[in-house]
């Protein structure tokens, strides 16, 4: 039954990020007065020599490849009945996407799970990816990142009537589940925060962690605050989130290591948006719904 429950929950949200028909453009989620993600106007004569990226994109008349997450309420969620999708990383990508001089009909939206980010980048299947991409000095030797657009940071999501975990040192003995690649799992892991007698459990999807803390067959799900608080909202009487972060997550926009042109043209355009105001606009519309308020980080330029 809460299966069934929290996939009802995340239907209506995909449909109510989509409600206006484009991609990537959420209505007010029944919030009276909530204002719409901004317009992005489409740059013209954008040239950037030496990037390989931009090169492709020119050559195929514009059109962009961008790797994306499917599952993430207020980040990035695809509507199960049209097919489009919406939330802050949505939103991100197609203002970056605007910026470069690409129009929005030109953006195919790939879904790539977290282990298959950095082989996507690399191989050329996404030309850059934005989906709660965590910047790590291990990472940074497959690919480059621009950003960060957003700073989260680890939390566990439990169930609301359990009260045993209010945050990682009480993890001990229960079974906490993940998402395979992410670095949330590979911290619980490198801390020992399960043992004695606990237990990891990972999916593919956070979305799959959450159905199983639903029919208690696991007893945490743990990953960025911002990913929880979005699932959390979806269900209210059956999930918390516990609200004692235990990390740093800057969320960047991932791209081929050796572009360092195109780098820095989307560092620049992540600037002017947090300085023009249109990043805060963004997060008002999406993330923000959430009841959460947030400032956009330091651009980190390398």
């Amino acid at each position: 039954m809460k299966i069934r429950t929290l996939a009802a929950g995340l239907l209506v949200s995909a449909l109510a990020l989509t409600a206006c028909g484009k991609q990537g453009s959420p209505s007010d989620n029944g919030q009276a007065g909530a204002a719409p993600p901004p317009a992005y106007p489409v740059a013209k004569n954008v040239d950037l020599p030496g990037s390989a990226t931009f090169a492709k994109i020119k050559s195929q008349g514009g059109a962009v490849t961008i790797g994306v997450k499917d599952d993430q309420p207020g980040l990035g969620l695809k509507d199960p009945t049209t097919g489009k999708f919406g939330g802050f990383d949505i939103e991100i990508a197609k203002m970056v996407a605007a910026g470069l001089g690409i129009d929005e009909s030109k953006i195919t939206y790939k879904t790539v799970d977290s282990t298959a980010r950095e082989a996507s980048i690399a191989n050329g299947n996404v030309d850059y990816y934005v989906g709660t991409y965590t910047i790590t000095d291990k990472r940074k030797t497959q690919v480059s990142f621009a950003g960060p657009y957003f700073q989260a940071g680890q939390d566990l999501l439990v169930r609301k009537d359990d009260n045993s975990i209010t945050g990682p040192e009480t993890l001990k003995g229960k079974k906490v589940c993940s998402v395979t690649g992410s670095t949330p799992i590979q911290r619980v892991r490198d801390q020992h925060l399960t043992e004695p007698g606990g237990q990891i459990v990972e999916f593919q999807k956070y979305s799959q962690c959450v159905d199983k803390l639903g029919t208690k067959e696991v007893d945490a799900v743990t990953t960025d605050d911002a990913i929880l608080k979005g699932f959390a909202a979806q269900d209210p009487d059956t999930f918390k989130v516990v609200g004692k972060q235990f990390s740093q997550e800057p969320y960047g926009i991932g791209l081929n290591k050796d572009d360092a042109a195109l780098r820095g043209k989307i560092d620049d355009l992540l600037q002017a948006a947090i300085d023009d105001g249109t990043w805060q606009k963004i997060y008002n519309a999406t993330l923000g719904k959430s009841g959460s308020a947030a400032q956009p980080p330091a651009i980190q330029r390398y």
